[in-house]
């Protein structure tokens, strides 16, 4: 049995992911705001004794800190999920600034704190791995300007990653980001590609299978490596 560490797990793609580590009998730590927001379905999975919720927002250090003190027991994998799509008015031409660094704190600077925050955990794992749920439109292969701050914001991510893998290639620490895909969730909406299941079932085996070779790069759900 292995410790899944996944933040936002209220809804989508990270109570998904949650549920299905939980079925094929792993250990999941679930990160949320408050409580309130933990789905019933992970809630019932409590009496198991092998999930249990860290309360934190992404955007505040002191409450990371804090919630992982918590945690006494190595992390073997961390998936960043937590996310926004970012302000409605996010173009070029006509920007929210205050929505923009919103989504900046959330999407890029989030996932380095927590990634920061739990490597102590991860450094007493064997193969550790720290996935960060990123997403395509952050590619700058790709010139859309539509939702400018999101991209802008994965894109900034990938970068961290990228980073980060380097950073953390002596220890052995494995850092990727991925695409979910285009997914049916209340971000996604529902005319998107696939459903949520779909892409958390091609997410967990992708994860299952990353290896050292595959640190810094960015895949999709797949497993395709996607350029940055």
């Amino acid at each position: 049995m292995k410790t899944y560490v996944i933040t936002g797990i209220g809804r989508g793609i990270g109570c998904e992911l949650a549920r299905q580590f939980l079925l094929r009998g792993e250990r999941v730590v679930g990160t949320v705001r408050d409580d309130a927001s933990v789905p019933e379905e992970l809630h019932n999975a409590k009496t198991q004794g092998r999930f249990s919720t860290l309360i934190f927002d992404v955007r505040d250090q002191a409450s990371i800190e804090a919630a992982v003190r918590q945690l006494d027991e190595p992390v073997d994998v961390l998936i960043s999920n937590a996310g926004v799509i970012g302000p409605k008015q996010q173009s070029t031409l006509d920007m929210d600034f205050k929505g923009f660094l919103d989504t900046l704190d959330i999407n890029t600077l989030g996932p380095l704190r927590v990634a920061q925050a739990f490597l102590p955990f991860l450094r007493r794992a064997k193969n550790a791995k720290i996935v960060t749920v990123s997403s395509r439109m952050g590619s700058l292969s790709y010139a859309k300007s539509d939702r400018i701050a999101y991209r802008a914001s994965k894109a900034a991510v990938n970068k961290v990653m990228q980073g980060l893998a380097t950073d953390l290639h002596a220890d052995g620490i494995i850092a990727v980001s991925v695409h979910p895909g285009w997914v049916q969730t209340d971000m996604g909406g529902s005319e998107a590609d696939i459903r949520v299941q779909e892409s958390a079932a091609g997410l967990v085996k992708l994860i299952d299978g990353l290896t050292l070779e595959d640190t810094g790069e960015f895949f999709d759900w797949t497993g395709a490596r996607i350029p940055f």
